[in-house]
C-alpha cells in the first residue's frame, strides 16, 4: 500500500482538542489541500466523536475517494467525556465495519485497524474476524494499533499485518526497541500518531491551559509542573530547527520520518496553514549528527496516560 510520506490524523477535527476551534467547513477544506498536496493517508476512527470524524472525512471524499488512502478503527467504545471501553468480539467488529463503511460513504476501508487489544477477547479471534473482512471485500488490508510484539506476531502468524499505529515522537520512543524493529524487517508500516507530541513539540504551548473539555487535560504530560518541565526539551528542538532553517514540527516529523522507509507520521491539524508545514517536513534531511543529538534528548516529565 503506497502513501504519500507523511499522512493526516483527521481525530482533533472533530473529537479531543481544541473544541472551540473545531469547523467542519475548515476541516474539509484542510482534507482536500492534503489531496492536493499528496498527503493521501487519512486517518480517522468509529470512536472520534464517536462517529462524527468518520461522518466528516466521509463528505469531504464525496467527489475525491479515489485520491485517498482511508484508513479508520474499532475496538475502542467511547464517550464525548473520554470515558473508554473496548470491545473486539466478532460481532462488534463485524457491526462496526458495516457502521464505518456506513458514515465513510465508501464501499471498501483500505486500512482497518484493530484500536486496542480487548483483554477480554483473545487477540487471534479478533484477528481472524479482521482477516475475514479482507476476504469478503469489506477492507483491502488490515493493521493493529499499541500492541506487544508477542500479539504482532501472534496475528502475523494468522494473516499479514499491513501497518501498526502507535505513538512515536521524539518523547515518545518505547516502540523503537522492539515493535519497530520487528516492523522495519518484515515490511510492515508503521503509523506514528501523535508524531508532534499532541502539539507540544511545536514549542506553541508556552504556559497553554487547557479546557475541561480538551483531552490534554487529562494527560500528566500536559499538567502544569510537567509543562514547565517539558519546555526544555522544546527548546533544544527549537535551536536546531533555527539552525537547519526549519520549524521545531518539521524538526519533529522529520526525525519520525528518519526511523525508516516504512514509517509514516500522522500529524493532525485544523488549519490549513500546518498542513502545508507539516508535509514540508518530507523535504528535510537529517544528518547522522543530528539524529545524534535529538536520540539524546532526555525523556518527557509524566507518563503518556
Amino acid at each position: 500500500m503506497d502513501v504519500g510520506a507523511i499522512g493526516l490524523g483527521c481525530m482533533g477535527m472533530t473529537f479531543a482538542y481544541d473544541k472551540a476551534e473545531q469547523d467542519d467547513a475548515s476541516s474539509i477544506d484542510v482534507i482536500h489541500r492534503a489531496l492536493d498536496l499528496g498527503v493521501t493517508l487519512l486517518d480517522t476512527a468509529d470512536a472520534y466523536g464517536p462517529y462524527t470524524n468518520e461522518e466528516l472525512v466521509g463528505r469531504a471524499l464525496r467527489n475525491r475517494r479515489d485520491e485517498a488512502v482511508v484508513a479508520t478503527k474499532c475496538g475502542v467504545v467511547t464517550s464525548p467525556d473520554f470515558n473508554h471501553g473496548r470491545n473486539a468480539s466478532s460481532a462488534y467488529i463485524r457491526e462496526s465495519c458495516e457502521g464505518s463503511l456506513r458514515r465513510l460513504g465508501i464501499e471498501t476501508i483500505d486500512l482497518y485497524q484493530l484500536h486496542r487489544v480487548d483483554p477480554r477477547t483473545p487477540i487471534e479471534e479478533s484477528w481472524s474476524t479482521f482477516a475475514g473482512l479482507v476476504d469478503e471485500g469489506k477492507v483491502r488490508a488490515i493493521g493493529l494499533s499499541e500492541v506487544t510484539l508477542d500479539e504482532l506476531q501472534r496475528c502475523h502468524a494468522i494473516h499479514p499485518v499491513t501497518s501498526v499505529q502507535s505513538e512515536l515522537s521524539l518523547w515518545t520512543r518505547e516502540w523503537a526497541s522492539d515493535v519497530l524493529p520487528w516492523c522495519r524487517a518484515n515490511g510492515v508500516g508503521f503509523l506514528a500518531f501523535s508524531p508532534l507530541g499532541r502539539g507540544f513539540l511545536t514549542g506553541a504551548m508556552t504556559g497553554r491551559q487547557f479546557a475541561d473539555d480538551d483531552f490534554r487535560s487529562t494527560l500528566p504530560r500536559f499538567s502544569p509542573g510537567a509543562m514547565t518541565t517539558n519546555e526544555a526539551l522544546v527548546d533544544s528542538v527549537r535551536a536546531m530547527a533555527d539552525r537547519l532553517g526549519a520549524t521545531p514540527a518539521q524538526l519533529a516529523l522529520a526525525w519520525v520520518l528518519a526511523q525508516g522507509p516504512n514509517v509514516v507520521p500522522i500529524p493532525g491539524t485544523k488549519r490549513v496553514s500546518r498542513l502545508i508545514e507539516n508535509a514540508a517536513a518530507a523535504d528535510l534531511v537529517l544528518s547522522a549528527e543530528d539524529l545524534h543529538t535529538l536520540d539524546a534528548l532526555p525523556a518527557p516529565a509524566g507518563s503518556r496516560y
